[in-house]
């Protein structure tokens, strides 16, 4: 460490502590004087925390750097949507409703790093006002297995999610999720029951679902879930025999065998339950359930999806093609 690593130290030190003391104590015990602490706060005010290092020790600006006012767009669009991820924001940002910025995920997370707010953690925690424990596991590395589908409907993807137990709710809140492998439109439903998710509330989802797919021209011919005994249940299995649908069922304890569905819940998870625990004091079901309304209409009809079978297309548009998509939004 550098004599100018510890003057830099020196001065971040003496702004922390005006923090939390005050700015004439702070600078007493720092032996600064207040003037020159006020001119110092102008630079940080102006330029952030790197004006306070020596001039030779600056960190130097590239050619291709990024402008203030674009760094700008990417640190206020990444707290307007805390659970987008830098590959998210990139392409979100290169669309043209956002200026068409174009920017690699790589260059998105430098300047989350460069504002302190490169893990979502951290952005959640800076809505919540608290420093947010959730911090996603890295993902292990595992062969590549696909499901592949040509067109919607040809199969689905079911899977309940365990939301908690809510104030004023009786019972558990469970998430009941489908997922068109084809297109990855996406259907939820909240629904509350006394400890595990119910089939009646399954059999009512699959009649939805093929309901909402033969409205648009398209037949649910398969359904692939797991073991769980909603998904075994009589009243489950009747329902897919009175509508003519196969059902497939995953090895047991490998859950990635349906992995279109268990990301589809990871998503909701990142991008609109955790921004709206962290936004609200004390969540309710109805609030939740009208949350999940509105990100659904986002998810199916104004998001890019970057998947290997959508490849940039919106789901909404796979399902019922660009001119009937804006009637049916």
């Amino acid at each position: 460490m550098s004599d100018d690593d510890v003057l830099y130290g020196y001065r971040l030190r003496l702004f922390a502590l005006a923090a939390e003391i005050g700015v004439r104590a702070a600078c007493r015990a720092m032996g600064v004087h207040h003037s020159t602490y006020y001119r110092w706060k102008a630079w940080v005010d102006r330029w952030g925390l790197e004006a306070l290092r020596p001039r030779e020790r600056r960190r130097p600006r590239m050619p291709n750097e990024l402008g203030p006012h674009l760094e700008q767009r990417i640190v206020a669009f990444s707290l307007a949507h805390p659970g987008f991820g830098p590959k998210r924001i990139s392409a979100e940002l290169a669309r043209e409703k956002w200026g068409g910025l174009r920017i690699s995920a790589n260059g998105v997370w430098r300047v989350l790093r460069r504002h302190g707010l490169n893990t979502r953690r951290r952005r959640l925690g800076l809505i919540a006002g608290y420093a947010a424990v959730y911090e996603r596991k890295p993902a292990q590395p595992e062969p590549e297995r696909h499901i592949d589908a040509e067109r919607p409907g040809e199969i689905v993807g079911l899977d309940c999610f365990y939301v908690g137990r809510l104030s004023g709710t009786k019972g558990t809140v469970w998430q009941y999720t489908a997922v068109d492998v084809a297109s990855g439109y996406a259907w939820a439903e909240l629904h509350t029951s006394s400890r595990n998710p119910v089939a009646k509330h399954c059999s009512t989802l699959v009649e939805r679902v093929a309901g909402e797919l033969a409205q648009a021209g398209w037949q649910l011919e398969a359904v692939i879930t797991d073991n769980g005994s909603e998904f075994r249940s009589r009243v489950f299995t009747s329902t897919l025999q009175r509508l003519g649908i196969k059902q497939r069922r995953i090895r047991a304890g490998r859950p990635t065998s349906n992995g279109h569905v268990e990301r589809l819940q990871q998503t909701i998870l990142e991008e609109c339950w955790r921004p709206s625990f962290a936004r609200s004091l004390v969540p309710k079901l109805t609030a939740l359930a009208k949350d999940l309304e509105h990100y659904l209409g986002y998810y199916n009809f104004d998001r890019a999806h970057t998947g290997r079978l959508t490849n940039g297309r919106i789901p909404g548009e796979i399902v019922y093609g660009a001119r009937k998509m804006k009637a049916t939004r």
